[in-house]
């Protein structure tokens, strides 16, 4: 039987995703009634440093009665040059689902076709999709379904950018991209999303009559040495208040967080009670409690 990744938002049935942010939800207001993962461990595997990530996950494996490790690079023999391939046959042998934050996609792809046992993208240079679960069970309790709707991404055509390409897809919303030239998404992702999927260099026109509107940091881990280069080619991509005047007048506010106030976004709009990025954080907890509990059962 074929193992379940959550590699991208695509990996699973769009009915199941729409179901894993139900449950969450579900799980938020009564979390007593998640199934017990007594005896099973989740293994984090991180390259990258995380806050929001790692926390939700271990959490999420202690609400369900189960166990987590935590691996880095430092500490385990990926560091040492083990091929991915080798980590992923012993680990998978030992743990029920591993979850991997790296830099290269590849990796992760490379991880799960030699692994017995589920693996989730706990984040990767091109796709983010648990941030996304939380994003989306935000929106819904706040404003309903996003079906439907119009979104403003604002900024680097990141990992964040190309999983709201695909959430797009998934939700079924309509997304409007505002980055600067030579900045922009994966070409093919936007092409194979045109029907629902704009690009421009104006996020005034992007923010225009949105019903949410996101946005993240302009230099990622990893782009540390390129962002006196990118504080200058976003210079006019910064959220503020003025700019989200533009949007519908109940429209949302997220960003996946940490924030650098003063750049990507004014400090004064991330505490307006628009900015829902604290409930946000939050989900993050309770969306991949949700997954881990589809993945595990």
């Amino acid at each position: 039987m074929r193992v379940p990744h959550f590699l991208t938002l695509l990996d699973l049935p769009s009915s199941d995703v729409l179901e894993i942010v139900s449950r969450a939800i579900e799980l938020k207001t009564n979390p007593a009634a998640a199934n017990n993962q007594s005896r099973k461990t989740l293994g984090l595997i991180f390259e990258k440093s995380s806050t929001r990530t790692r926390v939700a996950f271990e959490v999420a494996m202690t609400q369900m009665n189960g166990a987590s490790l935590f691996l880095t690079s430092d500490n385990s023999q990926i560091g040492r040059g083990e091929p991915i391939e080798d980590t992923a046959r012993v680990l998978s042998r030992m743990v029920d689902c591993v979850a991997i934050r790296t830099f290269a996609h590849n990796d992760l792809e490379r991880f799960a076709a030699y692994s017995r046992v589920p693996v989730i993208n706990a984040l990767s240079n091109d796709f983010h999709p648990c941030q996304l679960l939380a994003d989306m069970q935000t929106f819904i309790e706040h404003r309903g379904s996003i079906s439907g709707k119009r979104v403003a991404w604002i900024g680097d055509g990141n990992n964040m950018c190309q999983s709201y390409i695909n959430a797009a897809s998934v939700f079924d919303f309509e997304l409007n991209i505002a980055s600067p030239a030579n900045f922009s998404p994966d070409s093919d992702l936007l092409a194979a999303n045109s029907d629902r999927v704009s690009l421009s260099t104006s996020p005034r026109q992007a923010v225009a009559d949105v019903d949410l509107v996101v946005t993240d940091v302009w230099a990622s881990m990893g782009q540390e040495s390129t962002k006196a280069k990118r504080l200058i080619a976003f210079a006019d991509f910064e959220v503020s208040g003025e700019l989200m005047s533009l949007a519908k007048a109940d429209a949302l506010f997220m960003h996946c967080l940490p924030a650098h106030r003063g750049e990507e976004v004014t400090a004064e709009l991330l505490d307006r009670d628009a900015s829902v990025v604290w409930d946000e954080a939050e989900n993050r907890m309770h969306s991949q409690k949700a997954l881990l509990e589809y993945l595990l059962n």
